[in-house]
């Protein structure tokens, strides 16, 4: 992954020598877009004109040497961007998304140009842009700025555009910005790193590739990693990561990242779903669409991305994170419909559906992590149904929870990031619908609350530990279309789990 220069400072726009220079404007409902001083002239021109009035993601484009900002500019192209009305009861969150896109439109911008040097000029009518609001316009510009080349073959007269090199933030407030700057790469490059993951085919990602990004982690100061083979999966009777790999080539693993700093008061368990391709098994899925499948280890992706931002930012909390990771394939020994199986927990299930897989080797997975690291809360993450985008289409990911405070707070991370999620009911009436005649539970409720019938499955692992899981079936690829958001893998959950951790220290446990 290419790692762009941020620089901050305090320099005149006028000075600036980048390809690019971008100015923030806002609407106003009779006049001119409200802008920076400099600029307000060159505004005012073509909102007369009716080119330009600062709505929501308008821009236009100029070239330095025709533009004047009270004497001549330096840098060859000057890029305005509107961010719409900004009304005094714009829900906060609904700002920081504006400039999220915003920067992910710099970064659209950079690349139709091929500008490799981009400026962006901190806008006066935003008083408290020294923190948050810088964080997001970086974010959105890192983001934004993505590729995924890997198997493409170069056209060496018309050369993939190499990204952003380097990123300046012009602002009079160096110490605050640099840090929100700071942040937002390090969220920015865990969700391009789950991007990479989730484009790699499934014959290229696999189990082993998991376990070797863990164990690079694992080497770092305060970091520990574990991984369970096969052969400690059978001794310790994870029947249901054991039952989805009978028809694989492949052996599964069961990967634990365990961050420890000096002290810590909480600990947060974070489980992703790692499906490293998803045939559906012996309930083989229909052939079209399934060159999609290789995306069905996005939870566990997510995962392991947010530890590599746990390991950068050392946070107070206690985080772990585990990935149950195997494909699902029809081989001869493959498990079959009707088959029963028994959890790490004790629990027996019956498998109706050999598709409803991810269900299995979460359950697995919840039932150790709670049992051996004991944690204040548990989140788990996963391509989970197809029943979640029907509910909620690719919009949002579907939450559901047994706890009304920590689900409030994984709530208000999701909006705050960006990564919109809606709470889902859970409840005696859908567990019954799990009930099985001949074991404890079955993995498949019917067709009716498919969503929320899977998670009542998990639930029956968990006990009373606070838990939240997130069904990103939806919002994995093919998330709603955003400036800063490509085609493909979204990274989705990767900076609402790092939201989360940040604000460890406020989460409602109890």
């Amino acid at each position: 992954m290419k790692d762009t220069k941020i620089v901050v400072s305090d320099h005149s726009p006028q000075a600036c020598a980048a390809s690019l220079l971008v100015f923030l404007t806002a609407e106003q409902k009779s006049a001119p877009p409200t802008a920076d001083e400099m600029i307000a002239n060159l505004v005012a021109d073509l909102f007369h004109l009716g080119d330009f009035k600062g709505k929501k993601e308008e821009t236009s484009l100029h070239y330095g040497q025709y533009v004047s900002l009270a004497g001549p500019v330096v840098a060859k192209r000057l890029l305005l961007i509107g961010l719409g009305e900004l009304k005094k009861e714009l829900p906060q969150p609904e700002l920081l998304e504006r400039l999220r896109c915003a920067g992910g439109i710099i970064a659209g911008t950079a690349q139709k140009v091929k500008a490799e040097s981009v400026a962006v000029v901190a806008p006066h009518f935003l008083i408290d842009l020294t923190d948050r609001g810088a964080e997001q316009i970086c974010e959105g510009v890192l983001l934004g700025d993505y590729h995924f080349n890997k198997y493409k073959k170069q056209d060496p007269e018309d050369p993939f555009f190499p990204g952003i090199e380097e990123l300046t933030l012009l602002t009079s407030q160096r110490q605050s910005v640099r840090k929100a700057a700071k942040r937002a790469a390090v969220s920015a490059q865990a969700a391009i790193v789950a991007r990479d993951m989730a484009h790699e085919p499934g014959s290229s990602w696999t189990p082993q590739s998991f376990a070797d990004f863990a164990r690079d982690l694992g080497k770092g100061k305060n970091m520990k990693y574990t991984v369970l083979e096969k052969s400690h999966l059978q001794k310790a009777g994870m029947g249901g990561i054991l039952a989805v790999n009978r028809g694989s080539a492949v052996g599964p693993k069961l990967i634990v990242l365990e961050y420890l700093p000096k002290s810590y008061k909480r600990t947060l368990l974070l489980v992703g779903k790692g499906i490293t391709f998803d045939s559906g098994g012996v309930s083989l899925k229909p052939a079209a669409g399934m060159q999609d499948m290789k995306y069905d280890m996005c939870g566990g992706a997510a995962v392991l991305a947010v530890m590599q931002a746990v390991a950068a930012e050392k946070p107070s909390l206690r985080v772990i994170g585990v990935v149950p990771a195997t494909d699902n394939m029809s081989g001869s020994a493959a498990l079959k419909p009707g088959d029963i199986i028994t959890h790490y927990n004790g629990t027996t299930a019956e498998v109706v559906n050999t598709d409803a897989e991810g269900r299995l080797i979460l359950a697995d997975a919840l039932a150790y992590g709670i049992e051996k690291f004991k944690p204040d809360g548990v989140i788990d993450l996963a391509t989970l149904t197809g029943a979640v985008i029907i509910g909620l289409g690719h919009h949002r990911s579907g939450l559901f929870s047994n706890h009304d405070q920590f689900a409030e707070q994984v709530l208000s991370a999701g909006e705050a990031t960006g990564e919109p999620l809606w709470r889902m009911p859970l409840g005696p009436e859908y567990s019954k619908q799990i009930e099985s005649d001949v074991a404890d539970i079955k993995n498949i409720g019917g067709k009716e609350a498919g969503a929320i019938t899977a998670a009542a499955y998990l639930e029956k692992f968990v006990g009373d530990t606070p838990w939240a899981h997130l069904d990103i079936a939806g919002t994995a690829w093919d998330f709603t279309k955003k400036p800063y958001i490509p085609k493909g893998p979204s990274g989705i959950g990767v900076r609402t789990l790092l939201a989360v951790i940040r604000n460890g220290k406020n989460l409602n446990w109890s």
